[in-house]
């Protein structure tokens, strides 16, 4: 029944947050998250502790948050020397640049007022009226009525790009759909021998890295993030067992995306920000192939 109503109607789904954006078309007869049928264990969640804590980061963490020129802009922040990210380290002559794009200054409604202005009292970690202003992470700490980055120093304080103070979420679907040869039979990687997982990717028009169609349940070290602002997210894999759907999509790229198609997935792949972490979890739920050194395969994250 399902079958011979798919090819009457059409749903879209459109995927989309502030900086990329792909639109998946199918002549399916719902919405993706809803196709339960067709879509095999749809909309599993996707978890991963993948913030350094404030009080011991890690040489390898919290890099993309402390990247120069801030996106969008050619403001350089303040240098923050791996070995004093974290809040717990005293850094006196710790002196950030102070920085809040004027398109998030404008007051659109998407956007916290400035914490100076008189008729703004934030319900910081806590849910404040339509706000969602608790960290995934727990509790963030307060400092001169300013939201601390539980991730530690960024090297810039303000909002930046983002429009609240403290955690700014979001949530993303990750697409995912198996490799398949001209029969419609799964492909294998010929040294893990696992069978190759593939998703839908963008490629980013500011950097020209390929990306989950969106930014992605924690935080995220996104170069966007400041000391008062960070991205906060929770993944949820819509995977196509059988291929039947996938078959009948048309992607199209969003105004903030250059190009879009289905990739292989695997750890050569080029991801922004910490998207790489998401699809190896998914590769990983799916026993799929990631790495074709053994010892990756099995050390998992």
């Amino acid at each position: 029944m399902a079958e011979r109503i798919l090819g009457k109607t059409v749903a879209t789904v459109s995927l989309s947050l502030a900086l990329a954006s792909v639109t998946v078309k199918s002549s399916g007869c719902c919405s993706i998250p809803a196709c339960r049928n067709t879509f095999s264990s749809c909309g599993f969640h996707l978890s991963s502790n993948i913030m350094s804590s404030s009080n011991g980061a890690k040489e390898n963490s919290h890099k993309a948050a402390r990247t120069s020129p801030y996106p969008g802009s050619k403001v350089q922040r303040s240098q923050v020397p791996n070995e004093k990210v974290g809040w717990f380290v005293e850094w006196q002559d710790y002196n950030p640049v102070e920085y809040t794009a004027v398109s998030v200054l404008a007051g659109p409604r998407w956007a916290d007022p400035q914490i100076s202005e008189s008729n703004f009292s934030p319900k910081f970690n806590e849910k404040d009226g339509h706000v969602e202003r608790k960290s995934r992470n727990g509790l963030y700490e307060i400092e001169n009525g300013r939201p601390r980055n539980p991730a530690g120093r960024t090297g810039l304080v303000g909002r930046g790009l983002l429009g609240r103070w403290g955690p700014n979420h979001a949530a993303d679907p990750i697409i995912t759909r198996w490799k398949r040869d001209t029969s419609g039979n799964k492909i294998t990687h010929p040294v893990s021998g696992k069978n190759i997982l593939q998703f839908v990717a963008i490629k980013r028009k500011d950097c020209g890295e390929w990306a989950i169609p969106g930014i992605y349940k924690g935080y995220v070290d996104d170069p966007r993030n400041t000391d008062n602002a960070w991205m906060e997210t929770e993944a949820v894999n819509y995977h196509d067992e059988t291929g039947e759907i996938m078959d009948n999509l048309t992607l199209e790229a969003g105004d903030d995306a250059g190009k879009v198609k289905w990739v292989d997935i695997s750890d050569q792949l080029q991801l922004y920000a910490s998207h790489s972490q998401f699809i190896k979890l998914v590769a990983e739920k799916r026993d799929a192939h990631w790495s074709e050194d053994s010892e990756t395969e099995c050390r998992g994250l």
